[in-house]
């Protein structure tokens, strides 16, 4: 398969910054595997069908949701073709192709270098493997990758492997041409606004797109319009959409409620009160999903299990045996669907969801 764009066409990193700016549901997609631990290839592309008929203009692919483990499988290079065969097949220019790189330098370049060569459009960059890297050396390490494919920064919080990253590294990231968009997941007020206010003291807050992954906080975040002084002029930026594990599941209901959010913030008249309510409702939904009450030790599980309960997948099967749901999650699950019905896409994906399969 053929390179979507390398990261040293101009023409092809403008593309994705433009597709990106306008703000777009991506799904962290999950790995669906047989319960013998094979890749399940029907319902790996259903997901892939169910994220594009939904609405999805991006998919996020290797990345934490799908398991980093597919590395060691040998899943990696397959799981990513199979997503790109259905973003092809589904015919749209619009939808962004996103490869989660991960590991020491040597080993993200090359992961580089296979995601270009199964047309992926761009790399969401973990920096987890490189916890005791200088400043300098998460840079250069940055710099490399960038080299061979456009680049999302990626703020993981430190309860799952992440690291402190603090405003002078975002400072110096976003000033690597071929960064193109921030997904900021430390679930921390401080440290977002550490990624936000360094991307407009950049002067580069109209090319590089910002997205949540704040799972705590994702209705308010992209509510938010955010002012710091860049020159000494306010510059308002705002976190245009969303790169989740959370929106592997309910796809259908966050595209809506994406849009609702841009619609909100474009009319510039307040935000409504029933919209702060609704925040509190997907973060609750959220924490049952990703177990946050076991220290999101079933966060892929919950995922699948929502996913199951739909139909799209068979099992919970995850590659580490041990991996599975925390004691009283399934009632966690089973509670937020009562309370929230309105939230869940169940009805769509009931009625798609045998020609997904086929």
């Amino acid at each position: 398969m053929g390179s979507a764009s390398g990261a040293g066409s101009t023409s092809g990193v403008d593309s994705i910054r433009r597709r990106l700016a306008r703000g777009l549901v991506i799904p962290a997609h999950p790995l669906a595997l047989t319960e013998a631990a094979k890749l399940d290839e029907i319902s790996q592309r259903a997901l892939s069908r169910y994220y594009l008929a939904a609405g999805a203009k991006g998919l996020a692919v290797g990345v934490h949701t799908t398991q980093f483990a597919i590395r060691q499988s040998g899943l990696l290079r397959p799981v990513l073709e199979l997503a790109a065969e259905e973003v092809a097949a589904e015919g749209s220019d619009d939808v962004v192709r996103i490869a989660g790189i991960c590991g020491p330098t040597q080993q993200a370049v090359a992961e580089a270098g296979t995601a270009v060569d199964c047309g992926y459009d761009a790399g969401l960059l973990s920096l987890a493997a490189l916890s005791e890297a200088t400043l300098p050396e998460l840079i250069d390490h940055a710099r490399e990758v960038a080299q061979v494919l456009p680049v999302i920064g990626f703020y993981l919080q430190p309860a799952v492997g992440g690291r402190i990253l603090d405003f002078d590294f975002w400072r110096h990231f976003v000033e690597i041409e071929a960064v193109v968009a921030i997904k900021m997941a430390p679930f921390n007020r401080y440290q977002t606004l550490d990624v936000v206010r360094a991307v407009v003291a950049s002067g580069r807050a109209a090319e590089i797109s910002l997205y949540t992954g704040n799972d705590d906080n994702i209705v308010v975040d992209l509510l938010t319009t955010f002012s710091f002084p860049c020159d000494g002029k306010p510059v308002e930026v705002e976190i245009v959409g969303g790169l989740l594990g959370h929106w592997a599941c309910w796809t259908r209901a966050a595209v809506e409620l994406l849009a609702e959010c841009r619609a909100i913030s474009a009319a510039a008249t307040g935000v409504p009160a029933q919209m702060l309510t609704r925040a509190a409702q997907v973060t609750d939904a959220n924490a049952a999903f990703f177990d946050v009450a076991n220290q999101f030790a079933g966060c892929i599980p919950g995922i699948h299990a929502v996913l199951r309960r739909q139909g799209l997948i068979e099992g919970l099967r995850c590659l580490d045996p041990g991996e599975v749901l925390s004691p009283g999650q399934s009632e966690e699950i089973e509670r937020v669907y009562r309370a929230y019905p309105h939230l869940n896409d169940d009805d769509f994906v009931a009625e798609h969801r045998d020609e997904w399969l086929r």
